[in-house]
């Protein structure tokens, strides 16, 4: 189970390698992805708070990289944050994520990305639910909800 400190030390250290690389041009993507997924994915977006699909969404399954179909959570760590966003207290893997310090908007957050292809998911905070205590607050529009 990775903690808040582990998450911090991969911000400054560097990420665990990804089991592949999934990479494309910028015109490669905007054919594959809706313009709400491209600018939130490709462009670091965010959807307006309660506006995603997958916010109230509890269903059994696997949400995936909207780009490149990674495995990123499974629902049964999914909770109701109250923050607008889906949110998770782990990664499906230790690897599937990417960590990045952010201090765009006058803040110090920590972005997570898909360790695939780059694509930009949210950010994660360390006020999550126990046992981890971590709150990834990650976009709808960057995931589809796998049910098989």
């Amino acid at each position: 189970m990775l903690t808040w400190k582990e998450i911090i030390s991969f911000t400054v250290n560097g990420n665990l390698t990804p089991d592949k690389r999934v990479e494309k041009s910028e015109a490669e993507w905007k054919e594959l992805l809706t313009e709400k997924q491209f600018t939130i994915t490709r462009k670091k977006g965010t959807e307006r708070p309660n506006s995603g699909a997958l916010c109230s969404i509890y269903d059994e399954g696997k949400y995936n990289c909207v780009c490149c179909n990674t495995p990123l959570f499974d629902s049964k760590i999914k909770f109701d944050s109250s923050s607008g966003w889906p949110s998770f207290t782990q990664p499906i893997k230790e690897n599937a994520i990417k960590y990045h310090k952010d201090i765009s908007f006058g803040m110090i957050r920590v972005e997570v990305m898909c360790n695939t292809c780059d694509g930009h998911l949210g950010h994660i905070f360390p006020d999550g639910p126990a046992p981890s205590g971590l709150r990834y607050c990650i976009n709808s529009e960057s995931m589809i909800l796998d049910r098989k």
